[in-house]
């Protein structure tokens, strides 16, 4: 006889979910578990000092040869994709809260930088970018007389 308890298994029910939708929508048991595959935006922290503005990307998972930044008409942008391992696919997920594929973080570049000094590090899956402020002195005051 039975006592009646039993562990509970979040993921036998959340199996039996996934498998109900996915008959509902004409997919495969199982395909919408291993879905994630879409463009995502890295989290990022944009901070200024005296000196300069300084722009961190957490770009966990990507090779640095995957990140790149560009300034184009005085836009910086980060962009590059976060691909998953070919050996993952042949895992059968219960959940998948990481995304995948191509990334692009756009930002307008302030006046007061030079785009040619800007530079980038990548280190521990995190992307810095430093935009030193120039150190031309601020536009003086100009009277314009009304005629």
């Amino acid at each position: 006889m039975s006592n009646g308890l039993s562990q509970w298994d979040p993921f036998r029910d959340l199996s039996a979910f996934q498998q109900r939708l996915a008959s509902m929508f004409g997919g495969e048991p199982g395909s919408l578990a291993s879905s994630g595959d879409a463009d995502w935006h890295p989290a990022v922290d944009i901070a200024e000092d005296d000196d300069a503005y300084t722009i961190s990307a957490d770009l966990p998972d990507v090779k640095k040869d995957d990140a790149k930044v560009a300034v184009k008409d005085g836009v910086l942008t980060i962009s590059g994709e976060r691909t998953r391992e070919q050996e993952e696919k042949k895992k059968k997920f219960h959940r998948i809260e990481r995304s995948y594929g191509s990334y692009t973080r756009s930002f307008q570049v302030p006046d007061n930088v030079d785009p040619s000094l800007i530079k980038a590090a990548f280190e521990d899956g995190v992307l810095t970018v430093v935009m030193p402020k120039s150190k031309a002195s601020p536009p003086e005051e100009h009277h314009i007389e009304v005629n």
